[in-house]
């Protein structure tokens, strides 16, 4: 059964049916209200649109009357407004019933920009086995979108891959037992931890070589520690329990 790209959005599901969705795909909100008549004229053209669009878009729409605070958060000021999200940012707006020619024209921006169409080239390099290309089309997108998430995200994890993909597990063990603060052991046995999933043991490794080391050693050590955090989302436990101990750790 096809899922209707048409959404009723309260502050309740903002975060999910919004920010979280337009990593996917672009999601154009529609402030409206009962009593606003440009809004009965608009909003029927982009439920059409969104339907005949095929899942390229998605429209949430939000009554500013039971949702007040998305509408005061967006600065709406009046309606019909018209905000268009991607990857959790907005990109574009307009205000007021435009005609549907303009209405097209405007939708045409949410398009794939350069750095989608990296990430995309970047996903499949992965899955195809190839992570120095796809590393190579993580940076382009950032390249174009510094903040873009995904794209930090996947660059840390096929750089984890590339590292992983030739080293001697025990050799490094019998290097970090002989020496705990030895920082090139500590790292590559953590990348391993990290990349078969033991990720509490690889944070808990080193911020033991950051309470034990100083000056370069130290800032190695947490540079390291920041970028495998990478690869988790931002409110995965185990990256939130990271970040106090390493600030811990430090100060």
């Amino acid at each position: 059964m096809k899922t209707d790209p048409v959404i009723d959005v309260t502050e309740a599901t903002f975060e999910q049916d919004v920010l979280r969705r337009s990593a996917e795909v672009p999601v154009v909100i529609d402030f409206w209200a009962e009593w606003c008549g440009p809004c009965r004229q608009l909003s029927p053209v982009l439920e059409r649109l969104a339907r005949e669009a095929n899942g390229e878009w998605v429209l949430a729409k939000i009554d500013v009357d039971s949702n007040p605070n998305i509408a005061s958060a967006f600065g709406v000021q009046g309606i019909p407004a018209v905000h268009a999200f991607r990857n959790g940012r907005e990109v574009a707006r307009f205000v007021g019933a435009l005609p549907e020619p303009q209405v097209l024209q405007w939708l045409e921006q949410l398009g794939p920009t350069p750095a989608d169409l990296a990430v995309e080239e970047a996903r499949a390099l992965e899955e195809g086995g190839d992570p120095h290309r796809a590393a190579e089309e993580y940076r382009r997108a950032l390249a174009h979108e510094p903040a873009r998430a995904d794209a930090a995200a996947g660059l840390a994890r096929v750089e984890l891959a590339v590292r992983t993909a030739s080293v001697n597990e025990d050799e490094l063990g019998a290097r970090a037992e002989r020496d705990p603060s030895d920082v090139d052991a500590a790292t590559a046995l953590a990348d391993l931890e990290f990349a078969r999933g033991d990720v509490d043991p690889a944070i808990d490794r080193l911020i033991a070589v950051i309470r034990a080391t100083d000056g370069d050693a130290r800032e190695q050590t947490r540079l390291r520690l920041v970028e495998l955090l990478e690869t988790l989302p931002v409110d995965d436990a185990r990256a939130l329990r990271a970040r106090r101990e390493l600030a811990n750790a430090l100060y």
